[in-house]
């Protein structure tokens, strides 16, 4: 399997899980900042790999009257300077092909989206640009298209990609985890994320927004790092109920602790010699 050296880490080869864990959006610069500390604080008391995510703009919102982040300019420059001052890799997705260089320039990795993995022109201008690119594998995709999307990114002659592993439409409102698809897609030789936080969402469940399973997420994380996964998407915050975006899959900070702790023993066993 291909390795992805990231600052001081490496994701994939069968090295410890790296965690990819923030908010789902910047909702205000104090807040994400506190977010990261957080984060940085207990991943390096725990010794786990450790980048940080935040989208700029989501612009996938189920309504339009949905918050979708403080836009490009603002959030970049907010991600910019928490990658500084906390010596942490950053995360976000982009959405449209203006922002796909100047991301680039800011972002450790640039993450393609779900709805958007298909488009190929999209596709291949973030591979050429991006460092690493993060593509979530659409939940209308079999582990096996992913394939398709890899020769595109090999197109532009960047090796450096991850596939994410965000759960498949079910029936309406609804996705299921399949972990068949986990070694399927490590088989192709990249590095294998499972999103355990989107994977439980309710897409649309409450009408003009996303609901959730914020209580599945130990089982999902749990098993999806028994199946050997590189790395770990989490969505968190201080307050979910509270979050202007995805609170209802979104775990508490304050429950990361203990399930980290174990998270790391269950990958322990997994990859030890």
């Amino acid at each position: 399997m291909k390795k992805i050296m990231l600052n001081d880490f490496v994701i994939g080869g069968g090295a410890p899980f790296v965690l990819i864990a923030g908010p789902c959006v910047i909702e205000d610069e104090e807040k994400t900042r506190g977010i990261a500390r957080f984060l940085k604080k207990l991943t390096t008391e725990l010794s786990i790999p450790f980048i940080f995510k935040a989208s700029y703009d989501k612009a996938n919102r189920m309504s339009i009257d949905s918050y979708r982040g403080p836009g490009m300019e603002e959030g970049l420059r907010i991600l910019a300077e928490i990658k500084e001052d906390f010596q942490i890799p950053v995360l976000s997705d982009a959405h449209r092909f203006e922002e796909i260089a100047q991301a680039a320039e800011i972002l450790d990795i640039v993450q393609v989206p779900a709805f958007l993995c298909r488009q190929t022109d999209f596709v291949v201008e973030i591979a050429r640009k991006a460092k690493i690119i993060n593509i979530k594998k659409g939940q209308f995709l079999a582990p096996w298209d992913v394939a398709n999307i890899l020769k595109k990114v090999a197109s532009a002659h960047n090796e450096n990609v991850i596939i994410t592993e965000r759960g498949t439409s079910f029936g309406y409102n609804n996705l299921v985890a399949d972990f068949r698809c986990l070694p399927v897609m490590a088989a192709m030789g990249c590095p294998v994320v499972f999103d355990a936080t989107h994977a439980v969402q309710l897409p649309g469940g409450q009408g003009a927004s996303s609901g959730g399973q914020r209580d599945m997420v130990p089982y999902l994380s749990r098993a999806a790092v028994a199946v050997g996964i590189d790395g770990l998407f989490l969505e968190v915050h201080p307050d979910p109920e509270c979050a202007l975006c995805d609170g209802p899959n979104s775990l508490y900070l304050d429950s990361l602790y203990d399930l980290l702790k174990m998270l790391k023993k269950i990958d322990h066993i997994v990859k030890a010699p």
